[in-house]
């Protein structure tokens, strides 16, 4: 299947270009059903914009079928590109090697396509995607336990691409799946029942630093015998539902909670809560289902799946009769499936968890809860991440080997852009309320982008240094570009409102076609962004945007030139896409710098 729907596709050039190849390849071919065209955008630009790659294809089936009307790959070629129909889209066509179709778009209906967006919106460039519904399960700490920076990645990355499908118009739940269920709430129970016997007294101020009280309620559970019986004793109370045990884990929930939201608050990000505990009351139905399926059996005193391909067996029920991780996952992806009615479901965590959901996703083709094909919806995807190291090239700690708190984290990032600016004396003649929301987009940016830039698998190096360095491929180099365009737009005295309606857009110098050409890719590289779940796609783009609107500023004069309302549109145009992929990023633009 493929994710896009080509009649709504007004924006995505590459789908246009492959729909008027697709009605070629039905005339060169007729007898061959159903061929896909194979388009993709020119790397090499001499060729032409964008080509066509199926003609060896097309020759080797052709000719494996004994059809010889072909003398080969480069006569399909020159036989696909005969057979394309007339579209003001197309400039010109050629054949390049094996049968390569290079096509060069047409500088006029380019510039038709740019001034459309300018009066339409950014929003009728987005990709629509065949799927309706998804679900983006990502960040989900623990409670009780600090957030640490691998929950960061999993917050920035899935926000990303929640925010990417929603753009591309899926109803995306936003889930964190938070860790609120489990033998640890036994010992913090009790450890809260010994320091509040009124429970009601309870609130943050008395319970102070959460992470402290759950090392110490830690340090009672491995010291003290009697106080590890009790806690076990507290859990069985908890999962049978006794109201001031529950009244205790809802307490501890609740101040854990605020702790995550100041993470959440800063970096902009919505997340619905469902966390385990939720799925609870479906656990016993989902496995008695497996049960009678034949997949669940008995190993160990343990219930479990076996799977081919797996040396470990999938436990479901562990020996003592409790619940662990897989009896929830797969609980809680039946319940996406069959209540939330989902199809597609994609899990954001660290790439050491990737065996895990590979299991649970193999149990649940056996089950037939998912198909076995690979592209064939409802599908489920884990979108792994590798780690967040220091300069040392360990995993990144503070001094005292404790993990960093990410609100410091953030924080920090915020007062360091901050004194940049005052250090440019900003301060001189901007109100504080500017500083303060300038310092946030910049700092909260940069560690946002730092993170995104990477292909997601590999691990990589927080360095504040190098993150807030106005050059090279950071945030800052990329929120000031955007700032200079805007002030260039406010510096030509017009108003580019009006503009869009009675000024014309027209790409005739070199470096204005390749910046437009550029700007008319945005549909399809957000297309590829969400089908690869690989938000570095989109980095990439943005970074190539701002390289490319430097060339053409550096060559084509703006303010003041014979060309300046179509160059200013031009400009216009390049803020607006370049403000769309900060929203994408979850980066709030600048305006002035």
């Amino acid at each position: 299947t493929t994710l896009l729907q080509d009649e709504e596709n007004v924006g995505n050039v590459k789908r246009l270009i492959a729909k008027v190849f697709e009605l070629s390849l039905q005339a060169t071919v007729p007898e061959e059903a159903d061929v896909e065209p194979i388009v993709a955008a020119s790397t090499v630009g001499r060729f032409g914009d964008y080509q066509c790659n199926n003609a060896m294809g097309l020759f080797s089936k052709l000719k494996g079928k004994g059809g010889g009307q072909f003398r080969g790959p480069p006569a399909v070629g020159q036989a696909i590109m005969k057979n394309l129909p007339q579209t003001e889209m197309i400039e010109s066509c050629s054949v390049a090697g094996p049968g390569f179709v290079n096509v060069v778009l047409s500088n006029k209906w380019m510039s038709k396509s740019i001034q459309k967006m300018l009066l339409d919106g950014i929003d009728t460039w987005a990709p629509k995607l065949s799927i309706k519904r998804a679900v983006v399960d990502f960040s989900s700490p623990n409670i009780a336990k600090e957030m640490h920076v691998g929950h960061l990645r999993s917050t920035i990355i899935g926000d990303t691409i929640a925010r990417m499908l929603e753009f591309s118009h899926v109803d995306v739940l936003r889930r964190n799946h938070v860790g609120d269920w489990g033998t640890q709430f036994g010992m913090l129970i009790e450890h809260l029942f010994e320091k509040f016997p009124n429970i009601e007294a309870v609130n943050e101020t008395a319970i102070g630093d959460l992470q402290a009280f759950y090392k110490a309620s830690k340090q009672r559970f491995d010291d003290d015998s009697e106080f590890k019986e009790r806690a076990q004793k507290a859990v069985v109370r908890l999962q049978g539902g006794e109201k001031r045990y529950r009244d205790a884990w809802a307490q501890i929930c609740a101040i854990s909670r605020r702790e995550f939201d100041s993470v959440y608050d800063r970096l902009k990000v919505e997340l619905e809560e469902k966390g385990e505990s939720f799925y609870n009351t479906f656990i016993p139905s989902v496995i008695e289902g497996l049960t009678n399926q034949g997949l669940v059996e008995e190993s160990e005193g343990a219930r479990v799946i076996f799977l081919e391909g797996f040396n470990i067996p999938l436990i479901v029920v562990k020996s003592d009769g409790g619940y662990n991780y897989a009896s929830t996952d797969l609980t809680a992806l039946w319940y996406r499936l069959n209540e939330e009615k989902v199809e597609w479901i994609i899990y954001v965590t660290d790439v050491g968890q990737q065996q895990h959901f590979e299991m649970v996703f193999k149990a649940a083709k056996i089950a037939g809860w998912l198909p076995t094909e690979a592209n064939k919806y409802p599908r489920t995807s884990h979108v792994g991440f590798g780690l967040v190291l220091g300069e040392d090239g360990k995993r990144f700690r503070t001094r005292s080997t404790e993990v960093v708190r990410l609100v410091d984290l953030l924080d920090e990032a915020k007062s360091r852009s901050k004194a940049v600016l005052e250090e440019r004396e900003k301060d001189k003649d901007w109100t504080k309320e500017e500083i303060d929301q300038t310092a946030e987009a910049v700092g909260y940016g940069a560690v946002k982008y730092a993170d995104l830039k990477n292909n997601r698998l590999t691990n990589y190096t927080f360095n504040f240094d190098q993150m807030l360095n106005d050059k090279g491929n950071t945030a800052v180099y990329l929120l000031y570009a955007h700032a200079r365009i805007c002030s260039i737009i406010r510096k030509s005295g017009k108003d580019v409102e009006e503009l869009k309606k009675t000024g014309v857009l027209s790409l005739e110098h070199q470096d204005e076609r390749v910046l437009g050409l550029h700007l008319l890719r945005f549909s399809e590289i957000v297309e590829e962004a969400c089908t690869n779940l690989l938000p570095n796609i989109l980095c990439e783009y943005l970074y190539n945007l701002s390289e490319n609107f430097s060339k053409f500023y550096s060559n084509c004069q703006v303010i003041g030139s014979a060309e300046e309302t179509s160059r200013l549109l031009l400009c216009e145009a390049t803020a607006m896409v370049m403000r769309k992929c900060f929203f994408l990023l979850g980066i709030t633009p600048v305006y002035k710098i």
